[in-house]
Parts: structure tokens; C-alpha cells; sequence
């Protein structure tokens, strides 16, 4: 399959000694890659990187072949993304939030917001102001508009964070529907671990700027004999003790 995103040494640190440090992974076409890890731990922080929204201190990032901080245009050109949390102008319609943002790409037409909204089930309340909103539409809505342009490869910063069930679950069949029947690959962050669970077919588990362990959920799980949950804290556990040595 084809190779659509390439992580190499990639490494960025604070003064206060946080950041990331020699980050290696490849995401395929077809994957849900899920970046899971605890607040703090580097995720946001490659997210920007891979979005082209910072410069890594060395290594480099790669999208369908483009180097980012080289070729940022040619690597970004099929990829929407949500980085932090999904931003809306709340004076205005949903609609007209999506109609603002399609000036950004080219060929995206009315027929194709509408096509978004349906997708995101905002379609009903598609002229109401984003105002009155719910958290968990202000979240499709950033959806939407990562989607806009048909992108093949789609970067989500913790998408369900702050979500009832229903909302959470809505974003959980976007993004799994769009991934089998589409063939959109998407890098997820999280530190949700029964969402990721659910929805990833590939992870790397992060912590204190390191992936300190990454694969096929189905496994890393041995066939069920262990949970994600379990598999996380053991392994953050297991590089706890050997940071003490």
C-alpha cells in the first residue's frame, strides 16, 4: 500500500525540556493511525510539525513523498487537519463558516458544502449561527471543513475531546466510514484510550516525547488477551523503570 506518511528522527524540544525526541513512523493509505499518549506528551506538538505549523529541530516529515518543511505546499495539498480544536466564526451560519473556508482551496463548490454537512449531520441547522452550536456540532463543524477539499489524508487533535456519547460516536462512524469506503487516512491524537481502541486500526503509544511502542492494535492486544488500557499503562510503567535506572 501506498505510503502516505513518513516520520524520521524527528525531534523538537523546549527550554523547559518538553517536546519530542527522534520520533520514527509510517502511516499507510486506508489507516487510522492513532497517536495516543497523555496530555503533555508530545502529541500537539508533532501534530504541528506534520501540519506544517512548525519546523522540527532535525529529522524530517514526509507526506505522500513531500517533504513538509521543504515542499510544504506539494505535502499539504491533500490534507485537512484540525490541530488544538476546531474554531468557528459564531456570528455567522455553519454554512457560511464552510463557505469562508472553501475560498482556500479550489474546485470546492456549493454542492460540495452541502455534500459535508450531510456528512457531518449538520444539515438541518446549516443556516442557524454557530453560536448556538453545541460543542459536539462546533466539532463537526471543523470537520466539515477539514473535509472540504476531499483531502486523502486527514490529521484530527484530540476530536472527541469534551463530547457526549452520542457526539463521540458520530465522529467515531465519520471517520471509520470515510477511511473503509473512501480510503482517507487519518492521524489521530488522543489521550481517550477506549476511543482510539475503537477506532484505530494502528497506534503509537507516546509518552515523555518518545514512541515507546507502536503497531496493529489487534497485535499489540494478542488476540484480546489484553486491553489497550493495560497494554498503555504497562508500557508507560515499563519506561517509568527504566528512566530510575
Amino acid at each position: 500500500m501506498e505510503k502516505v506518511l513518513e516520520v524520521k528522527n524527528v525531534t523538537k524540544l523546549f527550554k523547559n525540556g518538553r517536546g519530542i525526541q527522534d520520533v520514527n513512523f509510517d502511516i499507510y493509505e486506508g489507516d487510522i493511525f492513532g497517536f495516543l499518549g497523555p496530555n503533555g506528551a508530545g502529541k500537539t506538538t508533532l501534530m504541528k510539525i506534520t501540519a506544517g505549523l512548525g519546523r522540527a529541530q532535525s529529522g524530517t516529515v514526509k507526506i505522500f513523498g513531500y517533504d513538509v518543511a521543504e515542499q510544504t505546499e506539494k505535502a499539504l495539498r491533500k490534507v485537512g487537519c484540525i490541530v488544538e480544536e476546531a474554531t468557528a466564526y459564531e456570528y455567522i451560519s455553519g454554512y457560511k463558516n464552510l463557505l469562508l473556508a472553501s475560498r482556500f482551496y479550489e474546485g470546492v463548490t456549493r454542492a460540495r458544502i452541502e455534500d459535508v454537512l450531510e456528512l457531518v449531520d449538520l444539515a438541518e441547522v446549516q443556516h442557524e449561527k454557530a453560536a448556538g452550536y453545541s460543542l459536539g456540532m462546533k466539532q463537526r463543524l471543523g470537520l466539515a471543513c477539514a473535509l472540504l477539499s476531499r483531502p486523502a489524508f486527514v490529521m484530527l487533535d484530540e476530536p472527541t475531546n469534551g463530547l457526549d456519547v452520542e457526539g463521540t460516536v458520530k465522529i467515531r462512524e465519520i471517520i471509520t466510514r470515510l477511511a473503509e469506503e473512501e480510503k482517507v487516512t487519518f492521524l489521530i491524537s488522543s489521550h481517550l484510550i477506549h476511543e482510539i481502541e475503537m477506532m484505530c486500526n494502528r497506534i503509537g503509544i507516546i509518552n515523555n516525547g518518545k514512541i515507546i511502542k507502536q503497531g496493529f492494535v489487534s497485535e499489540l492486544l494478542q488476540g484480546g488477551e489484553k486491553t489497550l488500557e493495560s497494554l498503555f499503562i504497562d508500557e508507560v510503567r515499563e519506561e517509568r523503570r527504566k528512566a530510575l535506572l
